[in-house]
């Protein structure tokens, strides 16, 4: 592990490998350690720099204060790689990660070669939805019920609400040991997201948008992340989109070998 100090944080990453650089941003309630199925595919054409963003592991932090928000995240990440040694980068985001590459993508395009997000998370304002209502969606209505169990200290009980808000009843118990581990090591940082205030996605967003952008998802993801995918998609111009059989919203982990031959060829052309 390394540390590069940005904004007054010391942002701790992994850089494995060689050839050019790919920035990995990692969602809710994970760190660095969620992208270890595909450093070795990746690795072998890339030199990959996965970050743990402010406040997740190895920091232990106890949910209180306001420096946890998708503005401070992509503020964080921007000064990465405007510090970085080489730009510019791919870059590369999953679920929340995703939101926030598409942020920085917006403001500072300059720093990115190519652009990869994984079923980015966020909701859609009413220029991309027909259906769209103000206020809080039922999927973050989810997270608020999750994490105000965790805050009570009731870690794995927050986290059968989550898991299973995303993947269906019964995704928690299902999970393995070790993804079990490392969602209890971020536990606290949903209690953060719940403040994130993050902005919808509109369709001049998606417009802004100039950096060759790959859309990647799970074929059986259900909810709201499909339809996010999608809709941004349609309006990036020259956007990719590529759907991966028999996976859901953790498709890189469900079909690593699948995932990389799609980023990879599309870092590649």
């Amino acid at each position: 592990m390394q540390i590069l100090h940005v904004n007054g944080f010391d942002m701790p990453y992994l850089d494995v490998g060689e050839g050019p650089p790919l920035v990995c941003v990692h969602g809710s309630l994970c760190d660095f350690r969620i992208w270890s199925a595909v450093l070795g595919p990746l690795t072998r054409k890339h030199r990959v720099i996965a970050v743990s963003l402010r406040h997740f592991f190895p920091a232990h932090w106890d949910g209180v204060g306001d420096t946890y928000s998708i503005a401070q995240h992509v503020d964080d990440v921007i000064a990465f790689l405007a510090a970085f040694d080489t730009h510019p980068v791919n870059l590369m985001g999953h679920s929340r990660g995703g939101h926030i590459c598409f942020r920085v993508a917006q403001r500072r395009p300059d720093l990115l070669r190519k652009l990869v997000l994984a079923e980015p998370g966020g909701e859609l304002d009413g220029s991309l939805d027909p259906d769209y209502r103000p206020g809080p969606s039922p999927l973050a209505a989810r997270i608020a019920a999750s994490a105000d169990v965790i805050a009570k200290g009731d870690i794995d009980g927050g986290l059968q609400i989550f898991m299973d808000t995303l993947e269906g009843p019964g995704a928690w118990k299902r999970l393995p040991a070790t993804a079990k581990q490392l969602l209890r090591d971020n536990a606290t940082t949903l209690i953060g997201q719940t403040r994130d205030q993050r902005p919808p996605f509109s369709k001049s967003d998606a417009e802004s948008i100039k950096t060759p952008t790959l859309f990647i998802g799970g074929a059986n993801t259900r909810g709201v992340l499909p339809k996010v995918l999608h809709a941004l998609a349609a309006n990036v111009a020259g956007a990719r989109t590529e759907l991966i059989p028999g996976t859901t919203h953790p498709m890189f982990e469900q079909a690593p070998q699948r995932y990389c031959e799609i980023v990879l060829e599309f870092l590649a052309s």
